[in-house]
């Protein structure tokens, strides 16, 4: 009875060795490696690096990502098969513009005539006018921008996507609402390409 432990141990352990050898992983439920954008379904978000704006960028990316439909967000890192990570901010700063127009004008008239032989006459006149106007502006205008700059990559580390994005905020939304709905569109762009079936092109006929 005794030997029934040695002997279960010794029979499991070329299994186990020739399982090492072949280069399985004995991890259960170990997801397969995504090498494609097109073969993604769940996406892990991870905390952007930037400033304490980049943690409420990160939610509004996982909002824009799931209105997609297409992948599954998930906040469990193991059980994505790729990860997004990357780094964001959102500030707000003033841009100052100065003006400065001048405007002058002068005008002059004069007249003088002197005759004399005989009878001598002379006469003379003289007007003049100037005028000057400068005016200057400053204008202060609060501008708000947001920026990001993401990967997505697959459970060992590569790189299968990337884009940067920014806004300087649009009509309806917000700048960082913004750049999250620009990452998920482009995202959506380039899943959709990489998924669509290449057509091969047709060799060009022969010439008799």
């Amino acid at each position: 009875m005794r030997l029934r432990p040695a002997i279960s141990s010794f029979l499991l352990a070329p299994a186990v060795l020739f399982a090492a050898g072949q280069g399985q992983s004995l991890k259960p439920n170990a997801l397969p490696t995504v090498t494609q954008l097109g073969q993604v379904q769940r996406i892990y978000v991870e905390p952007l690096t930037g400033t304490a704006a980049a943690q409420a960028l990160r939610d509004l990316i996982i909002t824009s990502l799931n209105s997609t439909k297409l992948f599954v967000l998930t906040d469990n890192p193991d059980r994505a098969d790729a990860v997004l990570k990357g780094a964001a901010d959102d500030k707000t700063f003033e841009d100052t513009f100065d003006s400065d127009r001048s405007l002058s004008g002068r005008t002059g008239a004069g007249i003088y005539g002197l005759t004399g032989r005989s009878t001598r006459s002379g006469g003379g006149g003289y007007g003049a006018e100037s005028t000057a106007e400068r005016e200057s502006h400053r204008i202060k205008e609060r501008k708000h921008e947001a920026y990001a700059s993401v990967r997505l990559c697959n459970n060992v580390g590569d790189v299968i996507w990337s884009t940067t994005q920014e806004s300087l905020g649009a009509k309806f939304r917000g700048a960082s609402a913004d750049v999250a709905s620009k990452i998920a569109r482009q995202l959506t762009i380039d899943f959709d390409a990489s998924r669509r079936p290449v057509t091969a092109l047709a060799p060009p006929p022969a010439h008799p």
